[in-house]
């Protein structure tokens, strides 16, 4: 079975506030998640935004500083791994991994106010596209949500 890729087009909030959302719904589906960052200062600071993106909120993650990681539902790393046997992959800030088999679905979340994001994320959809994945794309409203758009 392909992986379903969702692509999601920042427009009105940084990463550190739409990833909590969508991994916090991860969680609700029972699912598990590797994000994956551009570098491991990348990692640790979505680690710390993790954190305190919500005072009401929780959201269980680690990454590599701590440790465990069959034990995280969330794993945030900058390597291509998945140690948490996680069904679901988020790529942020143009990283890449060599093979999606194993996830159910990749969520490629890209800035749209930056004109090389925008490139990658054509350039990626395109080779999706032709290996024959079943592609979605998000844009954000006004409002912070998702509007999925027609491709």
């Amino acid at each position: 079975m392909m992986t379903e890729i969702a692509f999601y087009h920042l427009t009105r909030s940084p990463l550190e506030a739409a990833l909590p959302k969508l991994l916090d719904k991860t969680l609700q589906a029972g699912k598990r998640a590797v994000v994956m960052a551009g570098s491991a200062q990348r990692v640790e600071h979505l680690n710390g935004a993790l954190w305190t993106f919500d005072s009401a909120s929780w959201l269980p993650h680690g990454s590599k500083k701590d440790g465990h990681p069959t034990e995280q539902p969330v794993w945030l790393t900058d390597t291509d791994e998945n140690p948490n046997d996680a069904q679901f992959l988020f790529l942020t800030d143009g990283a890449a991994v060599a093979d999606l088999d194993g996830f159910e679905r990749c969520f490629e979340l890209f800035d749209g106010n930056s004109i090389d994001s925008v490139q990658v994320a054509r350039e990626r959809w395109k080779a999706y596209k032709s290996a024959g994945h079943t592609l979605t794309y998000w844009q954000q409203t006004e409002q912070g949500g998702w509007s999925k758009k027609e491709t």
